[in-house]
């Protein structure tokens, strides 16, 4: 009997590289025995490879049924290996091409969440054309402080600092502008980090929403950064226990809106700040990390599933061609 083939793309070209071969792994290793893994290793210089040797995406994708792409950050979640998906008509799991472009852009995803009336904190932005010293002090005397610095495109909060001065406010943008084109500026608000999950067409609900998790992060961590994501160092506690009813409510239906405004597919992830004066969206995740310390697995888990169960389920989504 034919097993269905799954190429599990990872590595890549960002600073994310190193979460993508987690992630890539801990799929491989959860698929269930009905499907054949392949596991499709991109390098650092852009190299594709499939079972130890170098080859072209058009010959691997004529060997396999549909793809997982377990990529994170450039290349992997702006819309740019999509389009490569989209130009062979290989099923695919995930957001299409132009779902992906958009919720990577955060500057554009702000401007979305600003149309939805979705709270989100208050943003300014910066490009590398401007002449970035003067831009930044107007920024500096306008904006409230402190203020939260990071790359408009990327994850894993690389290049993300809170700036308490205006040397660290100039330092930020500039090590920003080292990672991307584009830097985002935002209001720092302070509150309990959540993240909160979704999944399409799953136990009979169109947009199933996972309950929030509460991200509680060690002393010494200014915010939910590379460190404290991934060295098993922070709480991660699902279901969020100190939120109320009303809190949940609002996370679960901000989390459902992001996903259909920025016209994502199959599953995604939203991050907030829950403040006193309600929850709001800092950004949100197409391609959320699923190594074994990642919040969207352990939010399956929560419900009474299983990661083979949620693997499995994005892999009928992705056949299923919608």
């Amino acid at each position: 009997m034919h097993k269905i083939r799954v190429g599990v793309i990872r590595g890549g070209v960002s600073n994310e590289y190193s979460v993508s071969i987690k992630t890539g792994a801990a799929i491989i290793n959860n698929l269930p025995e009905k499907y054949e893994a392949v596991d499709i290793f991109i390098d650092k210089s852009g190299v594709w490879h499939c079972a130890g040797v170098v080859q072209h995406p058009a010959d691997i994708f004529s060997h396999i049924d549909l793809v997982i792409n377990a990529l994170h950050g450039y290349y992997g979640e702006d819309g740019k290996i999509q389009a490569l998906f989209e130009k062979y008509a290989i099923p695919y799991v995930g957001s299409d091409s132009f779902g992906s472009a958009l919720a990577m852009n955060k500057v554009l995803a702000k401007e979305v969440f600003k149309k939805e009336g979705l709270r989100s904190p208050y943003y300014a932005y910066i490009e590398e054309s401007e002449d970035v010293l003067s831009r930044a002090k107007e920024l500096y005397r306008h904006m409230p402080q402190p203020t939260v610095v990071k790359p408009a495109s990327g994850g894993s909060s690389f290049g993300v600092i809170i700036a308490k001065t205006f040397n660290e406010f100039l330092e930020g943008i500039e090590n920003a502008l080292a990672e991307d084109t584009m830097v985002l500026i935002e209001e720092c608000k302070k509150g309990k980090e959540i993240s909160c999950g979704l999944v399409e067409r799953f136990r009979g609900e169109e947009h199933y929403v996972f309950p929030p998790i509460e991200i509680i992060t060690p002393k010494g961590s200014a915010f939910f950064d590379y460190e404290a994501k991934y060295n098993g160092i922070s709480q991660e506690l699902c279901p969020a226990p100190s939120l109320s009813k009303e809190e949940k409510t609002e996370i679960m239906e901000m989390t459902r809106k992001a996903h259909k405004a920025l016209s994502l597919r199959h599953y995604s992830r939203a991050d907030f700040i829950l403040t006193p004066q309600g929850a709001y969206l800092l950004e949100v995740n197409t391609l959320p990390g699923l190594t074994e310390e990642s919040l969207l697995p352990k939010a399956v888990e929560a419900v009474g599933s299983s990661f083979q169960e949620f693997l499995e389920h994005l892999i009928a989504l992705a056949l299923q061609k919608k």
